[in-house]
């Protein structure tokens, strides 16, 4: 028996114990403790005495006070008020201290980059829920030589940009930058191919290293992950991925549902591999499947985030995704399960009642298991259809059920057809498939899915498009506007520019 396989699935079984034990306490009095000491911290922060925090923290009823005096924040207010001032090196800005990392992110919806701010508290914390759904393993009941293979984590570049006053890179680069020393004997790629920023010359550099590793879990965002495995398979002509690593075991995905990718990724191999979602936003650590089998994640209640709940209707947003003012928020003991909710935090980076533009669903309350149903902006709602990245994640898998092809890509948009209205669906495969037959079978799908939908099918809806492409084209587009690698993923609803731009590109694409 290896001895330090066992001493690793040791040290996480007794690591496991108080996670479960902290796993049933109240999540309302959790998060109240958490917002308590959130605002006790950065109370004398200009944010903090520009809200009185001192004042909040004397309330009763903290929750409801803190939501009277704090307004809601999206980035672009957020950043125009407060964090520009802590991007040009200023101190004690919304947090304690100066910022010294800014995560960048476009995510899939804006053309310019974000900044958003990474403090040491926020560092600390995500390494800390980290190492806790690493622990969370052994209830997969592996074998002691699994605690001692690699784990193999696709993200971006660690090389970080310094500009004299703070350091900036993507989410999963300055993270990787700051693991515990203890780990990087199981990291992989290691530190010199991390720090790559091209993505091409990563791979490259991840293909020829790969004979090397013993890899037990791979981590990244699925579409990248498929291409560094199908390179893999190729370079050293193998029939799976199961060749090169036989101990792979489990794959960590986020950023996407894994349903359109899961058909493709099994063919890459040659026995049955445990998926495990993680819920990791450039502004903190959310949530992460804690037990195999679920389709679900726990949030995490007790770790530097406060959390708001605002149900994603009408009255709290209008018809292009945007926050009105004023909005019904409500806190961890008021949702219900099965509504759907847009997420506001309040973070130990600073960021106060922020909206991250996600949307989630509870589906079991008492354990606080969520699954992310899309993006407040990234739905489709041109007459009242209400689509939701939910509907249309279920759509493509039942489309790559009936027909056996995979899809690896999608999108879709709304578009005027005449007086009315048509959605154009736009499907990237390696395999054929038939236009009209799709068309007609998503269009199926999603009447039986959405009540809304077949509504507005019948009324203003009078057409449905299904175009095919080979799924490089996607790949090359995301490359053509710097979004190859890494976290970034393609967004699922593309709105005025961003179709325009997407059509421009097919128009000029050698299929």
């Amino acid at each position: 028996m290896p001895i330090l396989g066992s001493i690793i699935k040791k040290a996480y079984e007794l690591r496991n114990l108080p996670l479960e034990l902290r796993a049933n306490q109240n999540p309302v009095l959790t998060q109240k403790k958490v917002l308590s000491k959130l605002l006790k911290k950065a109370q004398y922060t200009a944010f903090g005495e520009h809200y009185n925090f001192s004042e909040i923290l004397k309330e009763d009823d903290l929750f409801k006070a803190f939501q009277k005096k704090v307004p809601v924040f999206d980035y672009n207010s957020m950043f125009k008020k407060w964090w520009y001032r802590s991007l040009n090196g200023e101190a004690y800005v919304s947090w304690p201290g100066r910022v010294k990392y800014f995560a960048l992110t476009s995510g899939t919806s804006e053309a310019s980059s974000k900044h958003i701010p990474v403090t040491s508290d926020m560092i600390r914390a995500i390494r800390k829920i980290s190492i806790r759904q690493l622990v969370s393993t052994v209830r997969y009941d592996f074998p002691i030589e699994f605690y001692q293979k690699g784990m193999l984590m696709i993200g971006g570049s660690t090389h970080l940009h310094f500009n004299g006053t703070y350091y900036e890179g993507d989410l999963s680069g300055i993270s990787a930058g700051n693991i515990p020393f203890w780990f990087q004997h199981f990291y992989k790629p290691g530190k010199r191919i991390s720090k790559e920023r091209d993505w091409s010359t990563k791979l490259e550099e991840i293909v020829k290293k790969a004979k090397d590793w013993d890899i037990g879990v791979i981590v990244g965002v699925p579409a990248w992950i498929q291409i560094m495995m199908e390179k893999i398979i190729d370079h050293y002509n193998l029939e799976n991925i199961h060749e090169i690593w036989p101990n792979l075991s489990v794959y960590v995905h986020s950023g996407v549902s894994i349903e359109p990718y899961r058909k493709s990724l099994e063919k890459l191999f040659a026995h049955p591999i445990k998926y495990n979602e993680s819920y990791l936003s450039s502004e903190g650590y959310i949530a992460y499947q804690s037990k195999y089998g679920l389709n679900s994640m726990k949030m995490v209640l007790d770790t530097g985030i406060f959390f708001e709940f605002v149900p994603f209707n009408e009255e709290n947003f209008d018809s292009e995704g945007n926050i009105r003012q004023n909005p019904k928020a409500l806190t961890i003991e008021e949702v219900e399960e099965n509504e759907e909710y847009a997420l506001l935090m309040t973070t130990c980076a600073g960021a106060y009642r922020y909206m991250i533009g996600d949307t989630i669903k509870f589906v079991d309350k008492k354990e606080q298991e969520i699954i992310i149903t899309g993006r407040t902006k990234h739905f489709l709602s041109i007459c009242g259809e209400h689509l939701s990245q939910e509907n249309m994640n279920q759509a493509i898998k039942m489309l790559q059920d009936d027909t056996n092809v995979d899809i690896n890509e999608f999108t879709v948009a709304g578009i005027r057809h005449g007086s009315m209205f048509a959605h154009k669906w736009f499907l990237g495969t390696t395999e054929h498939i038939d236009p009209q037959y799709a068309r007609n079978k998503i269009d199926e799908y999603l009447n039986v899915l959405n009540d809304d939908y077949r509504t507005e099918r019948i009324e203003a809806i009078k057409e449905v498009f299904v175009e095919v492409y080979p799924v490089q084209a996607f790949y090359d587009y995301m490359k053509l506007h710097g979004k190859e690698g890494g976290a970034t993923k393609f967004p699922r609803v593309l709105k005025e520019k961003q179709l325009k731009q997407w059509e421009e590109f097919l128009s000029t694409y050698n299929k």
